[in-house]
């Protein structure tokens, strides 16, 4: 089915895109290949953690009931009778006003109940002195305080981070479930089109988009097949999708999408039978992105001009990549940030504006990065997130507050800033 050339609105079009993606079938791979994959069963605690009671701190280990008379005026001695590292326990029982030295991460014996930190004393010639009360648990780690045994920790679709890794470590999780990563192929289509090796020839262009949609299929974890470049001829043109359906789980091309005498793709949809959920957006740039579904498969149809066709993949591409993938976040996170250069054209439609975001006297600002036109390249090259101008406005200026999609998040500030 076919639909005619009327723009849909952008949350319609995500809308669209993303309902009823299929996810992939599981997969095990080692623990030490399963960082960026989202794992494909609910990970449920196989024991208290921690383990056991433990110290939080270097300090000593004491009855709290003898701190009770401690004060400024008034500093209680206790005696150290044994050493306790980290990896053993004691089962000596303490007698009134004696500690254990202990390490951070030792089990805390079963007589005591409290640690006072070593800065928290005054060494003495067979122990120490303390100043204040200690109420029983202070600096101490209790057995099953961050999770019990048989306590779901983390649901199908989560991702897999650093935190993940050290958490299914924790849990003695060699291998772990997780959702298999789609491969995508990915074909640019035009007779104006060079390879990036070739040298430039009058009316021609070196391809940048297939080398850019592969990085941004790296960034967002999924493996992909590039094919080479297609001429403007329809049977070639549809048997090289055929081919990359057969072969793929998804098919990005660029270019071809639009009105022009060349613009095959829109018939190679048509004939192939897929169902196009949308061949226009209210969106600049990339307005003429058309998707279809083959079956399960998605046909992304991406606009020929580099910038629309780096914002076609972030608002449509991604998310269904994360969502076949298993992924319960699959958008790209969206912030508030302040606008740090003028942008004065009208905007009929919602306007995506590559920008490059910095931390400024306590807040997020976004300036617009470089040339902004739909076929600029450079510009994107100089951003790392996405300011979205809704559509029906004359323009904005410095200062404005907008919303900004975060793209490029492997991509920080320039420097750190803890606090404001």
């Amino acid at each position: 089915m076919s639909l005619g050339r009327t723009p849909i609105h952008i949350h319609e079009a995500v809308d669209r895109v993303t309902k009823n993606v299929s996810v992939l079938d599981k997969e095990t791979v080692a623990l030490s290949d399963s960082h960026g994959r989202f794992i494909a069963s609910d990970l449920v605690a196989t024991m208290d953690v921690p383990i056991f009671t433990k110290s939080a701190m270097d300090g000593f280990a004491i009855r709290s009931e003898d701190s009770k008379e401690a004060s400024g005026e008034n500093r209680v001695a206790f005696t150290v009778v044994e050493e306790v590292p980290a990896g053993r326990s004691s089962d000596y029982k303490l007698k009134p006003f004696e500690a254990f030295r202990i390490m951070t991460g030792a089990e805390i014996p079963e007589s005591a109940d409290t640690v006072v930190m070593f800065e928290q004393t005054k060494e003495t010639d067979n122990g120490f002195t303390i100043r204040r009360e200690f109420k029983p648990d202070e600096n101490i780690a209790l057995q099953g305080e961050e999770c019990k045994e048989g306590d779901v920790i983390l649901t199908a679709g989560s991702l897999v981070n650093p935190g993940t890794v050290a958490t299914l470590a924790t849990f003695g999780i060699s291998k772990v479930d997780v959702f298999k990563r789609p491969v995508v192929g990915i074909l640019s289509t035009g007779s104006e089109l060079l390879e990036v090796e070739d040298e430039l020839e009058r009316g021609k262009i070196r391809n940048s988009n297939t080398p850019m949609v592969a990085a941004q299929l790296e960034r967002a974890g999924v493996e992909y097949k590039k094919y080479k470049l297609e001429k403007d001829e329809f049977e070639s043109l549809y048997k090289k999708i055929i081919e990359i359906l057969e072969e793929s789980d998804a098919v990005i091309t660029t270019g071809g999408v639009s009105v022009g005498d060349y613009d095959l793709l829109p018939d190679v949809y048509k004939k192939l039978g897929a169902e196009v959920l949308f061949n226009k957006v209210a969106m600049r740039p990339g307005s003429v992105t058309t998707v279809a579904k083959f079956g399960d498969k998605y046909l992304f149809g991406l606009s020929g001009n580099p910038s629309a066709c780096y914002s076609g993949f972030e608002l449509f591409v991604r998310p269904v990549m994360n969502l076949m993938t298993g992924s319960k976040r699959p958008f790209a996170p969206v912030i508030n940030a302040t606008l740090a250069g003028d942008f004065t054209k009208p905007n009929p439609f919602t306007r995506f504006l590559r920008a490059e975001l910095n931390f400024v006297d306590g807040e997020i600002e976004a300036k617009p990065a470089g040339f902004n036109k739909s076929n600029a390249v450079t510009s994107i090259a100089e951003s790392n997130g996405v300011v979205i101008l809704p559509g029906g406005t004359r323009g904005f200026k410095t200062g404005d507050k907008v919303k900004v999609m975060m793209t490029d998040v492997t991509s920080g500030a320039r420097e750190f800033v803890a606090e404001s």
